[in-house]
């Protein structure tokens, strides 16, 4: 047989062990193995300059009882960040409305989630929401303000990531209609709840990538192009500057609102990428390198749910559970001001 020792994509040594009768079976048994390493090393080479090791930290230990009687929304809670910190927050005895559009993945997560949370935990209930759909945003809120006494916490964390070109049930892109307006509206008709039950908090979930979008106004709706990687980045762009502009007009109410960048996580988010059959083993190897788990990535979130630090703390963006500098372009008053009243007409809100 032949052994390699690989250290950052070169061979230290190589140590043969085949019999002397099978030499030529030698070589041949070595030129794919050859290759495999030379591949790999320098696809784990290129993954370590692209995506350096994010370390989260410690992860957060709160007493047991901490979330006891406040109730929490966390939109797409069925999987990835949403799933694991639905899960810390069960932990810590909330009540946690799973706010999710496919009601048999949200089920069976919610099973796990229980499982795992242990005998001392909260509830936790399913309630259905597709962001894709204005209609089921309204009946998704009519349904919390008739049922629901308060809400302490709102986490918009639910999303979707350069998906083919599609659009809304109401016709926004979808990246921007699920990503940005979907949450918009959503945290417009619960406010009223969220101000009656101050102090109270509204998360929302951005991404770094906000650094290589603009907000296109001349064709938010990318009707005459569309860039999939752009349009993400949009998205993600407009989740800061609504916290920006929200947090201005929630000033005095009790209720604060922050964002936050979770880093590379490994979740489904990244299902609408195309990897070639060959590279998926390497991507995955990689991925559980150089990328943060769900808890991990569930950190930041949890953090400005449940952490004293922050009480009062609002229009700020975190990373890591730390206040995170932003780019000019995510904290332009202006353009913050101007897309929220756009928004406002997309989903029907305006005078």
């Amino acid at each position: 047989m032949c052994i390699a020792v690989i250290t950052s994509g070169s061979f230290v040594s190589w140590i043969h062990k085949t019999p002397p009768h099978l030499g030529p079976v030698r070589v041949f048994m070595s030129a794919p193995l050859i290759i495999a390493a030379v591949v790999g090393g320098g696809v784990l080479f290129l993954m370590r300059r692209l995506f350096p090791r994010q370390k989260a930290g410690m992860l957060l230990r709160y007493p047991a009882d901490t979330m006891r009687g406040k109730t929490v929304i966390v939109t797409g809670a069925n999987s990835g960040i949403g799933k694991a910190l639905a899960g810390e927050l069960l932990k810590l005895q909330a009540r946690v409305i799973m706010a999710c559009r496919d009601q048999r993945s949200a089920e069976e997560a919610a099973q796990d989630i229980k499982r795992q949370a242990g005998p001392e935990q909260g509830e936790l209930v399913f309630k259905h929401l597709d962001l894709a759909s204005l209609r089921s945003v309204r009946r998704f809120c009519e349904e919390i303000n008739q049922e629901e006494s308060k809400i302490d916490v709102l986490v918009n964390n639910a999303g979707i990531y350069q998906c083919p070109y599609t659009k809304t049930e109401d016709g926004f892109e979808m990246q921007l209609g699920v990503n940005h307006l979907g949450h918009f509206l959503l945290t417009h008709l619960l406010l009223d709840l969220l101000k009656t039950s101050a102090p109270s908090r509204i998360v929302v979930v951005s991404s770094k990538l906000y650094k290589y979008g603009q907000i296109n106004f001349d064709d938010l709706n990318s009707e005459r192009n569309y860039n999939k990687g752009f349009c993400y980045s949009q998205s993600k762009l407009a989740n800061l500057l609504f916290t920006l502009e929200l947090a201005q007009q929630l000033e005095g109410t009790g209720v604060t609102v922050n964002a936050l960048t979770p880093g590379i996580v490994r979740t489904r988010l990244g299902r609408h990428v195309q990897i070639s059959f060959l590279a998926k083993p390497l991507f995955y190897l990689a991925s559980l390198i150089f990328f943060k788990s769900p808890l991990e990535g569930a950190q930041t979130p949890l953090y400005l749910a449940c952490s004293p630090e922050v009480e009062g703390v609002s229009g700020k963006c975190f990373a890591n559970c730390k206040e995170e500098e932003l780019l000019v372009k995510a904290t332009d008053e202006q353009a913050a001001k101007r897309l929220w009243d756009i928004s406002r007409r997309m989903v029907g809100l305006a005078n």
